[in-house]
């Protein structure tokens, strides 16, 4: 069991919070003008999918919630359950639907990091961006051209984002899976 400050608590770390491993979605210094300073946060319980927020003093102990990774490749989703295989081993496991943010970039085969605590899957981390195949998109709009406009489309996984008014059905679009944002085209 190790433990560190409230103060260098930070978003995407893993802390035990009412005897339960919780995900910091935020974490905010806060320095009152009276007081000691306090550390705000946001985080998921990773076994519920319930979210919460909590503020610490920054010299509090806290402890670390002993978190694994593990790379392993999607498989498919089965009602609330997601299916993911360790590539090497070919074992599979399964993780609540409500544990992953963003399930509109899961495709086939896409590689994630699978996060483990006491040898159970926990939760999922996708990759810092992922290609889609634009399926809808509206005709371009003649003489709107100032400050690069975008465009809404549909890609193949169902969700919509914002692109350049270039992109046309059936290319391949690289997208920010923490953002949203449009990255590039893809050849």
């Amino acid at each position: 069991m190790s433990t560190i400050n409230a103060g260098n608590i930070t978003k995407g770390s893993f802390i035990i919070f009412k005897g339960a491993p919780v995900f910091i979605t935020k974490a905010e210094f806060m320095s009152p003008g009276k007081g000691s300073p306090v550390m705000r946060i946001k985080f998921k319980n990773v076994q519920t999918g319930s979210a919460g927020e909590f503020t610490y003093k920054t010299s509090e102990s806290v402890e670390v919630a002993e978190v694994e990774k593990k790379e392993m490749e999607y498989l498919y989703r089965d009602g609330n359950e997601l299916f993911f295989m360790d590539p090497k081993t070919y074992d599979q496991v399964s993780i609540p639907v409500d544990l992953i943010d963003n399930l509109g970039y899961l495709t086939p085969n896409l590689k994630c990091w699978i996060m483990w605590y006491k040898g159970e899957a926990i939760g999922a981390a996708l990759p810092s961006h992922v290609t889609l195949t634009v399926t809808e998109s509206p005709d371009e709009v003649a003489g709107n051209r100032m400050n690069a406009p975008k465009k809404t489309v549909e890609v193949d996984t169902g969700i919509t984002v914002q692109v350049p008014l270039f992109i046309k059905i059936g290319e391949k679009v690289m997208i920010d899976t923490t953002s949203g944002e449009y990255l590039g085209r893809v050849k």
